[in-house]
């Protein structure tokens, strides 16, 4: 099983009050951690229980032995108790100035005996834990594991299924494409753009490709795709007409070149790590981006070559010293840019 399902199913156990007695939530993808997090609380207390019987601690701050006499004490006026530490800076092999002392065989104690009546949760947002430590072996063999890491396409499509069915529709999957194409791959947004398109397609019970094209909102990075992609297809008129409505918008012009540019060295990248023989997965790794952005880049990447790519980027970074210098007006020379891209004898 992925590590998408994996959080999914859990997720779903946490929603039917299936509680596991501990959770270590780790990893370096924030909105998978919030969630769990969210879940946990939400469908183990009510709001009137929350007074009493939930704690949160910072272990960078409080020595965990705190923590864990809060976690053995009875809950007040409910059933259970909720109890999150964050940020369990022994968990991890990277070196931090650490100003509290923790009992960490306290710990190690409670792991093998937790408090029946309290959810201890584990929350690190790092992206690898040490596994040479007795503590993390035995967290990672006793605790409900979520790992909190970024979603490969196959993973976030299959995220994508399961967010539009909890919210009882059908989303198409030619939709589903489009929708990581326009809103990206973060899924604080993509969280928000579904839910929008779930409650208009509550009548019908089906997203499809024409209502995530007319009603998913465009991040700044992915209207700058859009209108590289309608240079690259000779549409200057479109590619302009997105340009003059992020200007509407008070986008900045330096903003605006700046995202241009890493688009533009993205797609050289791209180009280069594939020549050498190099898949999405580990191009991806390599540039630090994700792999659907990597895909989308290998598409464009298609209609240049090195010489024109090495040029577009010489120009983007004229223009910048030209911009911040006062030889040119900002909002003019990403104009005279897009037109230098259309030409027939450049491209």
């Amino acid at each position: 099983m992925e590590s998408a399902d994996l959080v999914i199913d859990i997720w779903k156990k946490i929603e039917k009050s299936q509680f596991g007695a501990m959770y270590l939530v780790y990893g370096n993808e924030s909105f998978i951690i919030n969630e769990t997090k969210q879940r946990i609380v939400s469908s183990a207390l009510s709001e009137e229980e929350m007074d009493f019987n939930f704690s949160s601690y910072d272990l960078e701050e409080t020595p965990v032995e705190v923590a864990i006499e809060d976690a053995e004490t009875f809950p007040f006026m409910g059933e259970r108790r909720v109890v999150i530490l964050q940020n369990p800076v022994f968990l991890t092999a990277e070196k931090t100035k650490e100003k509290v002392e923790h009992n960490i065989k306290r710990l190690e104690q409670y792991i093998q005996s937790p408090a029946p009546y309290t959810i201890l949760v584990i929350t690190a947002n790092y992206e690898k834990l040490d596994e040479r430590k007795k503590i993390t072996k035995s967290l990672k063999k006793l605790a409900e594991v979520v790992e909190a890491k970024k979603l490969n396409e196959h993973e976030l499509k299959s995220w994508v299924r399961e967010r539009a069915a909890s919210n009882s529709v059908q989303i198409d999957e030619d939709a589903i494409e489009l929708l990581l194409t326009l809103a990206g791959t973060n899924l604080m947004m993509l969280t928000q753009e579904l839910d929008k398109l779930s409650l208009y397609a509550s009548d019908t019970n089906r997203i499809d490709v024409e209502v995530v094209e007319r009603l998913t909102a465009r991040s700044l990075e992915q209207n700058i795709f859009t209108l590289v992609d309608k240079v690259v297809h000779r549409r200057i008129d479109e590619a302009l007409r997105i340009y003059y409505d992020l200007l509407k918008q008070n986008e900045e012009p330096l903003k605006i070149l700046s995202i241009l540019a890493g688009q533009f060295r993205l797609i050289y990248g791209t180009k280069e790590l594939s020549r050498r023989g190099y898949g999405q997965q580990k191009i991806a790794s390599y540039l630090k981006v994700h792999p659907f952005r990597v895909k989308l880049a290998a598409g464009q990447a298609k209609h240049f070559n090195d010489k024109q790519l090495a040029h577009i980027i010489e120009l983007l970074s004229q223009g910048d010293y030209e911009i911040k210098t006062g030889r040119i007006k900002k909002e003019l020379m990403i104009e005279m840019f897009l037109f230098k891209l259309h030409d027939q004898s450049f491209m």
